[in-house]
């Protein structure tokens, strides 16, 4: 077996998990999304304010399954078939994902700030008209502030005037007064005001920056096999052009 036959073997076996893997994460986002009744069920024991936050996810594993399904169709096909322009396009997707996950990062570690400029406008307005109105906004909201202990994007001013302020008889949610305490609990100004809760923005790029080895070492681990998949699938590309010439 020559060194291109076992590279192509290799490039077919690795885009199949890949395909497998998407339409695996695809069809259960599917299923949380359309039937999340009978995907509670199968929690049992487990609260149903802990399963609904998997429920959360659904559209989320629909997204990524639907990219990793095309980029195993691509790669696999390309590689089978020998097609230059399935393999240039598989090319293409992965350094498009790496490219923006390498911004990404920077943007969110390095100029944290800008990150924030970026993010704050499209934030806030949801935790302005929809927090409190919109069941699934509000979960994963009171998901998140409960899990980082924060309150609002930068605090909790984001809160103030929103539709969630005013139907509550001025109040605030509960984690802005004590990130611990239940979503029903009164949070007044004056108690959001004294209790100092950090806004979940500036809590989620700490907690990264604690975790900042896991962190890196798992976004070292998936950039490899971008690059990985790059170099093999260019590979195969200027080899099919050195044949054609």
């Amino acid at each position: 077996m020559g060194c291109f036959t076992f590279i192509k073997v290799m490039m077919i076996l690795f885009n199949v998990f890949i395909f497998l893997g998407g339409g695996t994460l695809l069809g259960v986002g599917i299923w949380v999304s359309v039937d999340s009744n009978s995907f509670l069920k199968i929690f049992g024991t487990v609260s149903a304010s802990a399963a609904l936050q998997f429920v959360n996810v659904g559209y989320f594993l629909i997204a990524i399954g639907s990219l990793l399904v095309i980029l195993g169709f691509l790669g696999c096909c390309g590689a089978q078939r020998e097609s230059k322009c399935l393999l240039l396009t598989f090319f293409s997707i992965i350094l498009i994902i790496f490219i923006a996950e390498v911004a990404g990062a920077v943007v969110a570690l390095v100029y944290s700030s800008l990150a924030e400029t970026i993010l704050g406008p499209l934030l806030k307005p949801v935790l302005q008209n929809e927090y409190g109105s919109n069941p699934d906004v509000t979960k994963i909201w009171n998901s998140t502030m409960e899990n980082l202990h924060c309150c609002g994007f930068n605090n909790y001013t984001d809160f103030s005037n929103s539709t969630f302020y005013n139907n509550n008889h001025q109040q605030y949610p509960s984690y802005c007064c004590n990130s611990t305490s239940s979503a029903n609990s009164v949070c007044t100004q004056q108690g959001a005001m004294n209790s100092h809760v950090s806004g979940c923005f500036s809590q989620l790029i700490y907690l990264i920056r604690q975790n900042a080895a896991i962190v890196g070492g798992v976004a070292a681990g998936i950039c490899a096999l971008e690059l990985a998949a790059m170099v093999v699938s260019m590979y195969l590309y200027c080899h099919l052009d050195k044949e054609i010439h």
